[in-house]
């Protein structure tokens, strides 16, 4: 279910120039913002949870997920070079499975790992902030690329919804409305990284399972339903 020469390809889409920058650009301001932090403020645990909350986790890790999630597949389907891809002798699922793969490494890679780093600036990882939020990045950077894949999918204003959904609905109604937190990838992750950190420093309003259920879920459902749609556009491609 893995193809090297899709995956050769969307890595090269996906690290081109232009996107490279965009993606380098959040880690470098994180870590560049926790090294100022530390030097103002020193070790305190408190502050490094707070900017690892509500920068790393609620902006870095969704943003860098529009970008490769919505990159993996959107721009071969506005520009038509899919059809090159799916008449290939290629399973169309290994074709979503291979995209969701390289898009989840990047997001990761360049999430997780900052996350990681930034929380070691700020704290050395003391009640465990850093790898609890490094933890959260992970399991979101999965979900994360499997819903913008299948956006990418979708619609050709994949990134437009995207921002909307990543930056409006969870950074703005996750904040405001207590309904709107039980749908936020955001505060599923949450909920492993309170898990996983000192007791009062993440506060996450979805429960354990609940946030596990609905991860797995989401993750799933989105993969299935985006090699369905790419099934259809292969079909209406042929005719």
């Amino acid at each position: 279910m893995y193809n090297p020469t899709v995956a050769r390809l969307t890595y090269r889409a996906l690290l081109g120039r232009r996107r490279a920058l965009i993606l380098c650009a959040l880690p470098v301001l994180l870590i560049a913002i926790s090294i100022a932090v530390r030097a103002f403020t020193g070790l305190d645990d408190k502050v490094a949870a707070d900017l690892l909350g509500g920068f790393a986790l609620a902006t870095m890790v969704p943003l860098i997920g529009v970008i490769a999630g919505t990159g993996a597949i959107g721009p071969e389907i506005d520009d038509g070079s899919i059809v090159y891809l799916l008449s290939k002798p290629v399973k169309r699922p290994t074709i979503i499975l291979t995209k969701l793969t390289v898009a989840i490494a990047l997001t990761m890679v360049f999430s997780a790992i900052p996350t990681l780093i930034a929380g070691f600036i700020l704290n050395g990882n003391g009640q465990q902030i850093a790898v609890a939020y490094t933890v959260a990045a992970l399991v979101a950077s999965v979900a994360y690329s499997a819903l913008f894949l299948l956006l990418g999918t979708v619609s050709r204003h994949a990134v437009v919804f995207g921002l909307v959904y990543a930056l409006i609905w969870e950074s703005l109604f996750g904040s405001l409305v207590d309904g709107a937190k039980t749908l936020s990838v955001q505060q599923w992750s949450l909920a492993l990284a309170q898990k996983v950190a000192g007791e009062g420093y993440v506060d996450a309003t979805v429960g354990l399972p609940t946030a596990v259920i609905l991860l797995v879920a989401v993750t799933v459902g989105a993969t299935f339903y985006a090699g369905q749609k790419l099934r259809r556009l292969t079909l209406a491609g042929e005719e």
